[in-house]
């Protein structure tokens, strides 16, 4: 009886342990400045609550998820057809939740005297059909690309966002963050990247007006910034912890969504950028 007794507090204990510990993976624009802020202020509210954020990418994210390698994933883009596949195959059913809008504002050199481009012109200089800067009325330089690695959702957000779906230069850098985008662009008189808003202000660059519009939460929020999405959370429904359900309400919540303001985001109730209909 004693050792059943044991055996019984410590399940429970290890129980009460798990519990009590949150792990979110994936989207590295969450995780870079986003999630942070969000979390301290909700492990504050919450002592005691560990939380665990691993931030390299959106697809990693899914794939932690179908592993049942974490509570959330963290996502800057839909689910794609294979991933929703996989979770099918594993008989996981997917909860969706839309949790406020980014913007990708467009950086180049603070010295580049070009401070507007057309959408069109992005896509030229993006995909190396434009290789010099005199080409949309810069410098004699050519063109750097600054890109996210192909795991971000943003690599795949910016390709459908900005160039069509069409390739990026042979020539364009991939990288694992934004700030690591928007050191590599101030280094380089002709290099051009994409971040997210709150990084528009990091030393030695500056953004350009895309059609005549400079990102912001107010252009994102009226439409007028093309290049926006949604930020979104992933739970397996069959295994939505307490504690992620605790942590996705305090996101959708007042407080959180003043956060997610404060970040240079849009919140969720401020404006839905295209139709609600989903595929999941």
């Amino acid at each position: 009886m004693r050792l059943a007794f044991s055996c019984l507090m410590l399940f429970l204990a290890a129980s009460a342990g798990a519990a009590e510990k949150l792990v979110i993976k994936g989207s590295n624009t969450f995780g870079e400045t986003l999630g942070p802020r969000l979390i301290q202020e909700f492990t504050r509210l919450h002592p005691g609550l560990t939380v665990e954020l691993e931030s390299k990418g959106s697809a990693t994210g899914f794939a932690a998820l179908a592993a049942g390698a974490c509570d959330i994933a963290a996502a800057s883009r839909a689910a794609s057809e294979d991933e929703l596949r996989l979770a099918q195959s594993r008989g996981l059913r997917l909860n969706h939740y839309v949790i406020g809008y980014y913007g990708v504002a467009v950086i180049v050199n603070a010295v580049n005297p070009v401070a507007k481009l057309s959408d069109a012109q992005v896509r030229e200089l993006f995909t190396g059909a434009a290789g010099q800067w005199t080409a949309v009325g810069g410098p004699d330089l050519p063109v750097h690309p600054y890109i996210r690695d192909p795991v971000s959702g943003t690599y795949l957000g910016f390709q459908e966002l900005a160039l069509d779906r069409r390739p990026y230069a042979a020539s364009a850098r991939p990288l694992q963050s934004y700030a690591e985008i928007a050191g590599a662009v101030a280094r380089d008189r002709g290099g051009i990247g994409y971040v997210g808003m709150d990084l528009t202000k990091w030393p030695g660059v500056k953004p350009v007006a895309i059609n005549g519009v400079l990102p912001s939460a107010l252009a994102i929020e009226d439409g007028r910034y093309p290049y926006a999405r949604a930020l979104r959370f992933y739970t397996n429904a069959a295994r939505e912890s307490a504690v992620a359900k605790q942590f996705i309400r305090f996101v959708l919540s007042r407080r959180g969504q003043q956060i997610l303001e404060q970040h240079g985001d849009v919140p969720r109730a401020e404006r839905r950028l295209w139709s609600p209909t989903e595929p999941w």
